[in-house]
Order: C-alpha cells, then structure tokens, then sequence
C-alpha cells in the first residue's frame, strides 16, 4: 500500500472511529450496554466493509486504470448492499440492540462517504505519471531538445 493510499484509509478510518465511539457512548447512556454493543459493531462493520472496499479500489486503478470510476460505482453499490444484508440478518438478533446498530452503521457509513471525499479533494494525486529525470533526458537527447 502507498503512502497516499494508507493517508486516504486513514483519513476515512479516524473519523469513523471516532463516531463509531461517541455513538457507543451515548448508546449505551441512552440504551444501556447492549446499545453500546450495538453502536460498536455497527461502526466496526463500517470500518470493515469500507476498508476493505477502499484497498479493492486502490488495487484496481493501479492495475486497470480504465476500469476506476465503474469500478468505484459498483463498489459502492455492492458495499450499500452487503450492508443492508448485514442489517437484515441481525435484525432479530438478541446481542445487541438492533435500533443502535442500524443507525450507527448509517451514519458511520455517511462519515466514511463525506471523509472519503474529502480526503480525496485535499489529496494532490497526480493523474499523469511524470517520468523519471533519466529516462527524461534520453528521450531530449534522442529527440535534439537540448541543442
């Protein structure tokens, strides 16, 4: 992972958990230790789930650059929806409470969206590849640039 890719998961990753830690706090002032149980999971799912989305896609524009922005739209689709699965299979589930869990999971899911795109914005990532000082000076050489 480079740099600029570890910055960016750390960017989305620390708000996250941090709300994903205010939201167990007052879940379980609120709801009791089940809420806070609940808020927990929700915001690690999060975590989880757009990590592991955000090193997918990270992966993908190094290897099939053309393939980025339909990779990202189908990435975040299938992410909404495995979420939604999660919510629907622990829906009756006596661990935690459940009320906690789904609206931790979806504001921890818009804190990682709006974090992931201002991480983005503030990020200064070249889209074009500049070439390295040697390889650069061969190429003047060969073309006569330089006389």
């Amino acid at each position: 992972m480079q740099s600029n890719d570890a910055r960016m998961l750390l960017h989305c990753a620390v708000p996250t958990a941090v709300s994903g830690v205010v939201a167990a706090v007052l879940s379980g002032v609120f709801a009791g230790g089940k809420g806070a149980i609940g808020a927990a999971a929700g915001a690690l799912v999060v975590i989880l789930f757009m990590g592991m989305g955000l090193y997918v896609l990270q992966r993908t524009a190094k290897s099939f650059p053309h393939l980025f922005q339909a990779m990202g739209l189908l990435l975040y689709t299938v992410q909404i929806l495995l979420l939604l699965v999660v919510v629907v299979v622990f829906q009756d589930t006596t661990l935690f409470d459940t009320k906690t869990f789904a609206f931790t999971l979806l504001g921890a899911t818009v804190i990682w969206v709006t974090s992931q795109g201002r991480a983005h914005m503030k990020a200064k990532i070249m889209y074009v590849e500049p070439e390295s000082a040697a390889g650069g000076d061969k190429q003047a050489a060969a073309s006569g640039a330089n006389s």
